[in-house]
């Protein structure tokens, strides 16, 4: 269907706030900058949220603890990666996002502020992404959740850190997922899918930015066909949680999360693939203006209960 009306002045105010800038190392730090300071979003209220720091591979780890109401018994948990093609984001980028997952899925959301590239390139990211999830597993009790129902998920470039901790937990033995949500995730590196030549360029996300997006996160070539960097280049999906993948009509990730949905099908791995028609690459995020996110959102939070009950 032709391009929902509501997202153009999305896409004409992220090209007119971030649209050329995103392209090498030396921008980033001044864009990361002005994401910051950007004025703060309309987020709902939520019971509780806090800030801690834990123990990773390389070093501290901040993370974000989202509580959606109180509750007698422990919750069960989201552990969640946020978008911005590994480089930009943050969770104060991903706040109302991580909020509105919370009040929806009815459970705790702890969203990880891993290291960005290209200062901290693969896998660093993703250690930081494992450490994480593994330490909320090993530390429900403390944070007041049933860590034995455990969730991760994540946008865009979070939704390919989702997806390479669920292959990394099953390879390592745990920790146990109950479930993986990835919202329109990046998930090979080769940008030659129909979807990548159909939305090339106009549509908020670029192939161009998402070709400096990987060359900014993997080392060399040689990551291209990690499963942990590139999910898309597992060979055994077996075992895997079940997953619910959202993608968009016109992105450039859409066939992504599509190929990944049908191997996952392939390998027995029950699966849910939504591809919202007339939507753009970031649109969950804006459910105050688009029906089409509230619904996304709304699928999302169902999904989440129903995995994690």
């Amino acid at each position: 269907m032709p391009l929902n009306p509501k997202c153009q002045p999305l896409i004409d105010g992220y090209n007119a706030r971030y649209g050329g800038k995103v392209r090498n190392a030396e921008t980033l730090p001044a864009v990361r900058a002005q994401m910051e300071a950007g004025p703060p979003p309309v987020v709902p209220e939520i019971a509780s949220v806090e800030d801690r720091r834990i123990p990773g591979l390389h070093g501290d780890i901040p993370i974000r603890i989202y509580r959606p109401m109180k509750s007698a018994s422990p919750l069960p948990v989201l552990v969640t990666f946020h978008g911005g093609g590994w480089c930009i984001g943050s969770v104060n980028s991903h706040d109302g996002t991580a909020r509105r997952l919370a009040l929806a899925g009815q459970c705790a959301v702890v969203s990880v502020d891993y290291r960005l590239a290209p200062e901290h390139k693969f896998p660093a990211p993703f250690d930081d992404c494992f450490a994480a999830t593994k330490w909320v597993a090993e530390h429900g009790r403390e944070l007041g959740v049933d860590a034995s129902r455990l969730a991760v998920g994540g946008d865009s470039s979070g939704g390919n850190l989702a997806a390479a901790v669920a292959l990394k937990a099953r390879d390592a033995g745990g920790p146990k997922l109950a479930f993986q949500l990835l919202i329109y995730p990046a998930l090979d590196r080769t940008l030659d899918t129909p979807s990548y030549k159909q939305n090339a360029k106009g549509y908020l996300l670029t192939r161009e930015t998402m070709a400096t997006n990987w060359a900014l996160y993997l080392r060399t070539d040689a990551d291209s066909k990690n499963p942990y960097a590139c999910p898309n280049q597992a060979k055994d999906l077996r075992g895997l949680p079940s997953a619910l993948i959202i993608t968009a009509e016109y992105d450039p990730l859409r066939d992504d999360g599509d190929i990944y949905a049908k191997k996952l099908r392939a390998a027995g791995v029950p699966v849910t693939y939504t591809c919202y028609e007339g939507m753009i690459h970031a649109f969950f995020s804006y459910s105050d203006v688009l029906d089409e996110a509230k619904q996304a959102l709304a699928q999302a939070g169902a999904a989440l209960k129903q995995a994690l009950r």
